[in-house]
């Protein structure tokens, strides 16, 4: 197994650095890799852009994350918090939530939630002048409270030093606190009355807005176990394919160009041209590359991994560590898989001798020689073995004697 790993890289290298067999000049070297790192770069940007034709689940169920946090949260005043979010700072230039969420659409394959849209109708209902003026009114009393409850705080922490001013006599003029010692109490209280005062009126506003025929429908709506469960439901299946959805554009994406560079790197070495060869080699890596890192991600977020946490987490419980070990074994036995593959089908050099020979080209370089030649005056390369049956000289690399049939797979290549 080394040793074809060691072959096929040797074959690699060769491959990305020689002309006909001639080592490529340092000038043209860097130029090559110069045009390399600008395809590559386009590439990725690419593959990119294609990764997100899809709307992604966020984008399909762009209400989950909102509602799932309503759900969790245990506080009094939930249902101020998701209302209050629900109306904008600014209602001027401002796209409803439907509208908002249906932009998603533009452009991209993919639809957006019913029920999420069915949630901004809601939202949108709610948007009006007199709830937002309720909100500013709250927003601006409970600045009040904050500043009052600071202030509080600040005479307490001064209260001290304000009590050994008085007792050695100095004078108010002189004071660096804000509040002398004998108002400090009288200042507290009227400042605790006031909170009093703002957080009753707060209270009140709070439930006016709330009782508000919109906001019960919209809260009504948001407690609907059926509506979140089918919302629930809906995102998770969307997690779990997504990844697979851009793997599969990724791959639309790379798959035509892989090809085109194939081909044109089979025909420019049939033809002997050596620098379009080269350039079209160099192609074929680089939109390799990007189609294994891909394949890569896929395998650690992707179905498959989910597939085999599930089968862990359901088997080991806790011990989620052993999907690494699953990776370790499986990425070489892939790997492994990979090589037999390039190692028979691509780079087999029984198949590419057996083309070359029917169309008298040299089985090492694919440049047209005369039917008799036994070295290639392009390569230098030896055509034929002699067979071991019959001792006469038959093609190289091919399967049997042209002389007397024999087989030749015995015989050193």
């Amino acid at each position: 197994m080394f040793a074809r790993i060691r072959r096929i890289l040797s074959q690699f290298f060769s491959k990305s650095r020689t002309i006909n067999n001639e080592p490529v000049n340092k000038v043209s070297l860097i130029v090559i890799i110069l045009i390399d790192i600008f395809i590559l770069i386009n590439v990725f940007t690419g593959l990119d852009d294609i990764s997100r034709w899809h709307i992604s689940p966020t984008e399909a169920y762009p209400c989950y994350s909102e509602w799932q946090n309503y759900r969790t949260k245990t506080t009094q005043e939930k249902d101020y918090e998701i209302v209050k979010l629900s109306l904008p700072d600014n209602l001027n230039n401002q796209l409803s939530f439907q509208r908002n969420y249906q932009q998603a659409e533009a452009g991209h394959l993919g639809k957006v939630s019913k029920t999420c849209l069915q949630y901004a109708d809601y939202k949108d209902k709610l948007n009006n002048p007199q709830k937002e003026q309720i909100i500013k009114t709250i927003d601006q009393k409970q600045a009040k409270i904050s500043s009052l409850e600071q202030a509080n705080r600040t005479i307490k922490a001064q209260y001290d030093s304000t009590l050994l001013e008085k007792i050695a006599g100095q004078g108010r003029e002189q004071s660096i606190n804000q509040v002398s010692a004998e108002k400090a109490k009288q200042t507290l209280e009227q400042n605790n009355r006031q909170i009093s005062t703002l957080k009753q009126e707060n209270s009140t506003l709070k439930n006016e807005l709330l009782a508000k025929p919109e906001s019960i429908s919209f809260l009504a709506f948001l407690k609907d176990d059926n509506q979140f469960g089918e919302v629930d439901k809906g995102y998770e299946q969307a997690s779990f394919w997504y990844p697979s959805i851009q793997l599969a554009f990724q791959s639309l994406f790379l798959l035509p160009l892989i090809l085109i560079a194939l081909s044109v790197h089979k025909f420019a070495q049939r033809r002997g041209y050596g620098l379009i060869s080269l350039i079209s080699w160099h192609l074929l890596v680089i939109f390799f590359i990007p189609l294994i890192v891909k394949i890569f991600e896929f395998l650690q977020i992707g179905a498959i991994f989910k597939f085999l946490f599930d089968i862990i987490s359901a088997l080991f419980g806790g011990l989620l560590f052993l999907i690494n070990y699953v990776y370790i074994l499986l990425i070489p036995i892939i790997g492994f898989g990979i090589i037999q593959f390039f190692q028979k089908f691509v780079f087999n050099v029984k198949v590419q001798a057996a083309s070359r020979v029917q169309k008298s080209r040299c089985v090492n370089c694919a440049k047209k020689i005369r039917h008799l030649d036994t070295y290639c005056p392009h390569c230098g390369y030896y055509q034929d073995i002699e067979c071991q049956n019959c001792h006469n000289l038959t093609y190289k690399h091919l399967p049997y004697c042209k002389h007397c049939g024999a087989s030749q797979n015995s015989s050193i290549l």
